[in-house]
């Protein structure tokens, strides 16, 4: 029996794409493009033979590193290290003799037999599909022979082996006579290692449909040109000679070769490269090595912004990326929470079996065998020690274990939430830190514009923008008009055209689209003299550098220059400011504190992402002049023209502010409410300005305390050491106010207030004694390790102007600290952190690289279905808990006793090897499934989540009630029935059955060997009815841990669960057939059971359940009793 638990996380490269931020991914890549420049050709022949000689490595040596894994992993990663290195040389070798980009275009169009008019002719799309198949990166190799062999032989099967070759040894040549019963055992251990396989491949199953459920949901399409005309069709269909059109947010479906684009494309490559900034793509070559060429798209990067059209050279496995995939030989994925928990409890049950069962094999050899001759034989022997190693581990624990994640997967589904991998679904019920951005996440993504900020006046935007400004021929509005509508990466869709603004679909960031309408609203109001305009480039928007530039022209007119981005990043680059009638004056102190106020003001009360909007004309002085020549000469150079435009953001001109407000989602605040009622701590991690995310925090529930302490309250309390009375912070708008260069006008917290550190389950935890932060990303890199230990001491933190890579440093902090971490995000800067944390969470609008990279994706993009994880999470280990507390005292100590009665007190084997492997494999299965489908007895979510290292699956107070108590009375009355059943039917009092050891044979108690033989068997047999009766109670018992049976009643209520009834009538059938049919009787030496065995256990299982209430109402009406402390 193997409990394995199948991990089907994503690997490396899935999909035909590289996981965005891979640290391995992006090394891969590196180390590629420096062996590509590499001429050590020698070198390169040497291992390359060490290379051919390790392929030829004996098949049975790899399936005997998986069976014997401790005596050869050394020698493994050995051979490894050395293969992967003659791999690279290889990969190396070959691309290093590509020429697709030193090619001129026609030469290469003519190489490929494609037209750059018609494209590809339906004929040669199919032969080229036949020849180089479907454009998909093959899978890491399942290694099906390998898998399989892991079903049968890995985790504890390989014991069962063991155990099955010892029986078939014990039949013959040992069994002396030979016993058909070890022969049939033999099989019967063949029969369970087979059906764990087949439900650990089941399992296996069920993971990969749910990744390919998640997989189906992204929408891989690219536009290519067939027999003439352009048609979308799905990236896998692609083939060599295929001309591509791709635009901004397109992800690159093959390597490519750019043979048109536009001045401003920009490929982001930080997927494959791991560079933090996009590159210009060129159609000319810039480097002899593929990998660093410009006029190359990889599979797996995107479009940043532009256009382009390119030729697809590579598909499939022969891209960058198809060949790094081939390279990688990954370690295996860390384990999750509950696999650490399964293998620690699987672990320690086999060291137990194992020493039990070699204790009795040294007991018959030093003691009995001397002692006692002919009381038990060697073939004997070792199947007494042979069968606790079989029945100790509960052989319903992985078929149960597998079906209750697949139960509860299957109810996470109808709640629209999709689960990669099933140990996932655990791992959520521990989550005690939520870090989620803001926009999109908490947030509707609908940005509205509503103020608009000049240097003398500000302007409310809450209605029809003709109502508040009057347009016609302002320099003012024709200013931010131009920065608005050409700085700027969203578009409408021209479908939407005749609706109102407002109602028109514009596609693109939600900042830009806010942008866009606002610009479109200002349109009709500037006059029908509107100029024509041409972007020369276009400079994205960037968390590091946090704005966007686009050089344009209107006209003939000369080049200039609009940037738009956060107020702090660009004012200090800007000299002048415009009032609200067009007029340029010098930015003073004065004035730059105006705006710095309008835009605190603006983020504290509406909660308004700020933004300011420049620009920068040359005039016709000698400096300006000599500027705008150049970049009108190197319009048709981006590359130079991207270097100078870079350096034009310097001496701008405030154009204006312009506040935008994205109203939260309807269900935040009730489901940030309910998680901090449940003890999660949900933290926004956002790119937005410190006031702007707080005050959205706050409206969304985030930030519920009295005072917000800065970063250097946060300090102050890691010089405290954490003490409940900390130093009084200032109030919440003080410390917003601290994020800016103003000074704050606050009124200080009053005097003598002590700042409580109290539990987030706490129910005295009110809004005033919560501790709150807001820190910004600058002030992130001067931290020190005690200064996060206060900063993440906070119940409610706001982490603003973060970057990405500060946000995977959040994320790591806290794993470091013990943390349980999920991690929302929809946006390729969500990737790194959602990758590092405990569970990635996707929005199902979010990208393709977000939702590849995730381990949950929430479908209809609904936040309060994280409640719905969570609670799925902490049910399914409550729930399997209840199944191990069902099957543990049945496995173990009341089979364990048996047979260490056998040894050491010389009774003749209560209950059979084979009676055992019945109730492991049979009887206990169907009730243990069945309690998989049980509802909590209390509301999970009032409960703080637990930790894992010290609320582990099992521990000590766990065994206490399985074997202490549960498993005591069970086998107590097992063995009660087996000495009555003695006595009734055979007249043999305990007293004579007690030490009896090589006595029992012919003439004892005057009877003969045979009629002994069959008063054991029918004793045997009425123990096992009699597990099985106990059973039933324990199966009610196990279905609450403090409430009564009578509070939740199995057969109506909230909480019932009628089909455990069913296991009633499956038990009794199981044992009727075992113990009823003469096969099983003459070869498992089974005996029929007297029919008052039947009825005799039901007093001890009524006895049972009285305890166990008697025990429950102890620790109700005593929390705090010896009884309550020591209850699982």
């Amino acid at each position: 029996m193997d409990i394995q638990i199948a991990d089907s996380r994503p690997p490396t490269v899935s999909n035909g794409l590289p996981r965005r931020g891979d640290l391995q991914t992006a090394a891969e890549f590196h180390t590629l493009s420096l062996q590509i420049g590499e001429a050590d050709g020698r070198s390169i022949e040497r291992r390359r033979r060490v290379f051919q000689s390790l392929r030829r490595l004996p098949r049975w040596r790899e399936l005997l590193y998986t069976l014997v894994p401790i005596f050869t992993a050394h020698q493994q990663r050995e051979r490894d290290e050395q293969q992967r290195e003659a791999a690279y040389l290889q990969v190396a070798d070959d691309m290093r003799l590509l020429t697709y980009h030193l090619l001129e275009v026609d030469e290469l169009l003519m190489h490929l037999g494609t037209s750059p008019v018609r494209g590809l002719e339906g004929a040669a799309v199919e032969r080229r599909i036949a020849r180089h198949g479907p454009n998909s990166v093959s899978p890491p190799s399942r290694r099906v022979v390998l898998r399989v062999f892991s079903w049968f032989f890995a985790g504890f099967n390989r014991f069962l082996w063991v155990a099955m070759v010892v029986f078939f040894l014990c039949w013959k040549p040992i069994g002396n006579p030979p016993q058909s019963g070890n022969l049939a055992l033999a099989i019967v251990i063949v029969f369970v290692i087979c059906l764990q396989a087949s439900f650990s491949a089941w399992q296996e199953w069920i993971t990969h449909r749910a990744m390919h459920s998640i997989s189906s949901m992204v929408t891989a399409e690219t536009t290519a040109l067939r027999d003439g005309a352009r048609v979308r069709l799905p990236q896998r269909e692609l083939v060599p000679g295929d001309m591509v059109f791709l635009q901004p947010g397109d992800l690159v479906p093959a390597d490519i070769r750019l043979v048109d684009v536009s001045l401003d494309l920009l490929l982001d490559r930080s997927a494959l490269s791991g560079a933090p900034d996009p590159t210009i793509g060129t159609t000319g070559y810039t480097s002899t090595n593929y990998l660093e060429t410009r006029n190359m798209a990889m599979m797996g990067a995107h479009v940043a912004q532009g256009q382009l059209t390119g030729v697809v050279v590579a598909t499939g496995d022969r891209t960058v990326v198809g060949r790094i995939s081939q390279l990688v030989m990954s370690k295996p994925p860390g384990r999750t929470i509950l696999q650490i928990e399964v293998h620690r409890l699987v672990n320690w049950l086999t060291t137990v079996s194992l020493a039990v069962g070699t204790l009795f094999v040294l007991l018959w050899a030093v003691w009995l065998r001397p002692k006692y001759p002919g009381f038990m034989s060697v073939s004997d022997a070792l199947a007494n020690g042979v069968g606790v190693l079989v029945t100790f581990v509960p052989g319903g624990l992985p078929i149960s274990l597998i079906l209750a994640m697949v139960i509860i997967a299957k109810r996470m589904q109808r709640a629209q939430l999709l689960v990669k991998n099933l140990t996932t679904i655990e791992t959520l019920g521990t989550v005690n830190v939520i870090c989620c951005e803001k926009t999109g996440t908490v947030t509707q993504r609908r940005m509205v514009p509503r103020r608009l900020g000049f240097a003398d006046e500000a302007v409310e935007l809450a209605g029809p923008m003709s109502g508040h400004v009057d347009g016609s021929g302002d320099p003012a509005l024709r200013r931010v008009f131009e920065t608005a509508a050409l700085c700027n990466a969203a578009r409408f869709d021209p479908l939407s055209a005749q609706l109102p603004v407002d109602e028109r679909e514009a596609l693109g960031d939600a900042t830009d689209c806010a942008l866009l309408r606002l610009a479109e609203h200002l349109r009709p109001q500037l006059g029908r003299d509107e100029p024509q305009y041409s972007r020369l480039l276009t400079i994205p928007f960037s968390l590091r550098r946090r704005w966007m530039l686009t050089v344009c022209k209107a006209d003939s007119g000369p080049p200039f220059v609009l940037v738009k981005g956060a107020p702090e990043t660009l004012l200090p680059r800007c000299s002048q400011v415009q009032t609200r009638s067009g007029a340029l004056v010098p930015l003073s102190a004065e004035m730059r504190a105006r705006l710095e106020g309008m835009q605190r003001s603006w983020a504290t009360s509406d909660g308004c992402r700020v933004l300011l909007l420049c620009r920068r004309d040359y005039d016709s002085s000698s400096d300006g002049g000599v500027a705008a020549n150049l970049l009108a000469e190197l319009e048709d150079k981006p590359a130079a023209l991207h270097a100078l435009a870079s350096q034009s953001v310097e001496d701008l001109t405030v154009v204006g502010l312009v506040g935008l407000v994205d109203p939260p989602r309807d269900e935040i605040l009730d489901s940030v409410g309910r998680l901090h009622r449940a003890g999660v701590r949900v933290f926004m991690v956002t790119g937005d300005y410190a006031p702007t995310a707080a005050h959205v925090a706050r409206q969304c529930g985030m930030i519920t305390g009295a005072t917000v302490d800065g970063i250097r309250e946060a300090m102050a309390r890691a010089a405290f050491g954490f003490s409940d009375k900390q130093p009084a912070g200032a109030t919440a708008d003080a410390a917003l106010d601290r994020h800016s260069t103003a000074q704050p006008a606050c009124c200080p917290q009053p005097p003598g207030v002590p700042r409580r550190r109290l539990s987030i389950a706490d129910s005295d935890h009110t809004l005033a004694s919560r501790t709150a932060l807001v820190v910004s990303g600058p002030e992130l890199p001067g931290l020190r390790s005690e200064h996060w230990n206060a900063v993440l001491s906070y119940d409610e933190c706001v982490f603003a102007r973060i970057t990405p890579e500060q946000k995977l440093q959040i994320v790591e902090e806290m794993r470091a600290r013990g943390l349980i971490v999920a991690v929302t995000g929809d946006e390729v800067n969500d990737v790194p952190a959602m990758q590092a944390a405990h569970v990635g969470v996707a929005m199902g609008n979010g990208t393709e690289v977000a939702k590849e990279a995730a381990e949950m994706v929430l479908v209809d993009n609904n936040f309060a279905s994280l409640l719905v994880a969570i609670e799925s999470g902490r049910l399914l280990f409550v729930n399997l808990k209840k199944v191990i507390v069902y099957l543990l005292p049945m496995t173990n100590l009341s089979e364990i006793v048996p047979s260490l009665l056998n040894v050491v007190l010389g009774l003749p084997i209560p209950l059979s090897t084979f009676l055992m492997l019945v109730i492991n494999t049979v009887t206990d299965v169907w009730a243990s499934v069945l309690l998989a489908y049980e509802e909590p007895e209390t509301d999970l979510m009032l409960h703080a989540p637990r930790d894992p290292a010290v609320d582990g699956l099992v521990n000590v107070r766990f065994f206490v009630q399985a074997y202490g108590f549960v498993g005591l009375v069970q086998t107590l009355t097992g063995h009660v029935m087996f000495f009555l059943c003695l006595y009734l039917r055979g007249g043999i009092g305990p007293g004579h059955v007690f030490l009896a050891f090589n006595k029992w044979t012919d003439g004892y108690q005057g009877k003969t060997r045979e009629q002994l033989a069959q008063l054991v068997s029918m004793a045997g047999s009425a123990h096992f009815m009699a597990l099985v009766v106990m059973q039933w109670a324990n199966m009610f018992v196990a279905r609450t841990r403090v409430l009564s049976v009578f509070r939740q009643n199995p057969l109506w209520g909230p909480r019932s669960n009628p089909l455990l009834l069913v296991a009633v009538p499956i038990s009794v059938a199981v044992a009727l057939f075992f113990n009823e049919i003469g096969w099983f009787n003459r070869v498992f030496l089974t005996g029929r059971i007297p029919v008052e065995f039947f009825f005799l256990p039901i007093p001890f299982a009524v006895a049972l359940l009285v305890l166990e209430e008697l025990r429950k109402l102890a620790v109700r009406r005593h929390p705090s009793g010896v009884i309550a402390r020591i209850a699982w």
